[in-house]
């Protein structure tokens, strides 16, 4: 999956959702669906990454999971 260049720096959770979404819908390189495929990259982005994340980012972050599950109509 090809992600936007730094879109994880982003403060906007919307706009991340957005990108994520896109470049997993857009993606050939998949086992699962568009849904799994992005949770997936989102997670893993937290879980290497965010153990340097100040508290804001994580919670933008965290956010972005809602936002997310909203795009791809999950909630």
């Amino acid at each position: 999956m090809d992600l936007e260049k730094n879109i994880f720096k982003s403060h906007n959770p919307r706009r991340i959702a957005a990108s994520v979404k896109h470049s997993a819908e857009t993606s050939h390189r998949r086992k699962g669906t568009p849904f799994q495929l992005a949770m997936s990259m989102l997670n893993f982005y937290t879980n290497r990454a965010g153990k340097n994340f100040s508290a804001g980012q994580k919670s933008i972050l965290s956010h972005t999971k809602i936002e997310l599950r909203r795009e791809f109509g999950r909630i």
